[in-house]
């Protein structure tokens, strides 16, 4: 009995050791809120902290990353979209609970859903043809996202059956499924690289998305065209005396910026011991102390090169290049089919997608240009407008995430007294369409 109960209190305090403390404070800094965590260090926790941040479409203004022996602490000064403190109870409580879990590891399942993973060369009119097999092959596109990078696509697609609204398990369709898709992927010109695969469940979609283009080699690959000169300015050197290689990294800040970083250096194997990220403006900048998982740091040329080439691409392959369309509309069997194939008969080439259904309606957002990648007309998108439906499908831009608080003030008093999204009801619909609350309505 005394021996099991001391395996108890064992037990007991592993776990207190092994559990992250999270502290959410809105006293310490007036512009942002700080989100500070500590926990015993292991590879890939830091990417799971970010990951549960940038999942609620906070932004992280600055952060703070240092490791001491086997201790981790990060701290996160974290806005909402519009720039603003956090302070809805239901979103600080999420976040306490969710980084307060993260050192025993997070899964990413499809919710019943079955995922399809595609690879390949893009081209114009792709995206139509590879919906149009899933409606002639009774799939339901559920969830989708899309990137494209250097010529390349990389896409995860989770769909049910049409008619039993269930996971698509049977063997054969599968097979019909990423034949039909594999053929598609191929074309005329790509028969070696294009790839297929299903599964029932995946890791975390847009981790997902970068594994799968690190894979295909997007980063070794020249672009079509060069649209921006604010390229990323990429540096590496290494601090001899500690053993350290050290990244530094200028380039546009944006959302999911720190997430796209950081995600790529878990990936490839490399471990942050320490870093830094500030943003001014538009701009961020970010340093990052690392070594290899076995404790040793960046050795030769050709290594530091492709650390250089896989982060630029990792930055890269969220770049918003187009035009932004939101299509919301009810759901329907072939929409996307149709949406794309609209597209695609008008010279439009969606370059980035993200698919989403609630309940019965679709919130399709697409980035699209013209076909060989310039700004697309506006007469061709007030074309493709007028045949979807006006009503449904709106010129959007992008969140005006950095703008001060005072010219956000002076926009919603000069659009008739609109009031901007709070973060309350932004982030509860993110929870919600994650199943995560109920809705209260």
């Amino acid at each position: 009995m005394e021996w099991t109960a001391c395996l108890d209190e064992y037990e007991k305090l592993v776990y207190r050791m092994n559990t992250p403390r999270v502290v959410i404070d809105n006293a310490v800094c007036s512009t942002a809120t700080l989100v500070k965590v500590d926990s015993a260090r292991r590879h890939g926790i830091l990417l799971e902290a970010v990951q549960v941040l940038t999942d609620l479409n906070l932004s992280i203004k600055k952060a703070y990353i240092s490791s001491d022996g086997r201790w981790f602490m990060d701290v996160f000064h974290v806005t909402d979209q519009n720039g603003d403190k956090l302070t809805d109870e239901s979103v600080i409580h999420y976040i306490e609970q969710s980084l307060g879990t993260i050192h025993f590891g997070t899964s990413n399942c499809s919710n019943g859903l079955t995922a399809l993973e595609l690879t390949g060369t893009d081209r114009l009119g792709l995206l139509s043809e590879v919906f149009a097999v899933l409606a002639d092959l009774q799939c339901n596109v559920v969830e989708s996202k899309v990137w494209t990078h250097n010529g390349r696509i990389a896409s995860l697609i989770y769909v049910k059956d049409c008619d039993s609204g269930c996971p698509i398990d049977d063997s054969q369709k599968i097979d019909r499924i990423e034949a039909r898709l594999r053929n598609v992927l191929k074309g005329d010109n790509d028969i070696r690289s294009a790839k297929t695969s299903v599964s029932m469940a995946v890791t975390h979609t847009e981790r997902r998305l970068h594994q799968m283009m690190f894979a295909d080699r997007d980063y070794d690959r020249k672009p079509i065209l060069q649209h921006s000169t604010d390229s990323p300015v990429i540096t590496v050197q290494n601090w001899a005396e500690r053993g350290y290689s050290i990244v530094n990294i200028q380039c546009k800040d944006r959302a999911k910026l720190l997430f796209d970083v950081v995600c790529t250096l878990t990936d490839m194997d490399y471990v942050v011991f320490h870093a830094t990220i500030k943003t001014a403006g538009d701009r961020g900048h970010m340093e990052f102390y690392i070594r290899h998982t076995d404790g040793t740091p960046i050795s030769s040329e050709p290594e530091r090169q492709r650390v250089i080439q896989c982060l630029q691409a990792a930055i890269q392959r969220r770049a918003s290049e187009g035009v932004r369309l939101e299509l919301c509309t009810e759901d329907r069997q072939g929409l996307l089919a149709y949406v794309t194939r609209t597209f695609r008969e008008n010279g439009l080439n969606v370059t980035r997608a993200e698919i989403s259904t609630t309940k019965d309606n679709a919130l399709n957002v697409f980035y699209v240009t013209d076909a060989i990648g310039n700004p697309a007309d506006p007469n061709t998108i007030e074309s493709v407008r007028q045949k979807i439906g006006l009503s449904d499908l709106k010129v959007k831009e992008l969140p005006l995430i950095y703008h001060a608080k005072g010219e956000r003030e002076e926009q919603a008093v000069g659009v008739g007294g609109a009031v901007l999204l709070s973060l309350g009801s932004l982030v509860r619909r993110n929870l919600y369409n994650l199943g995560l609350i109920r809705s209260h309505s």
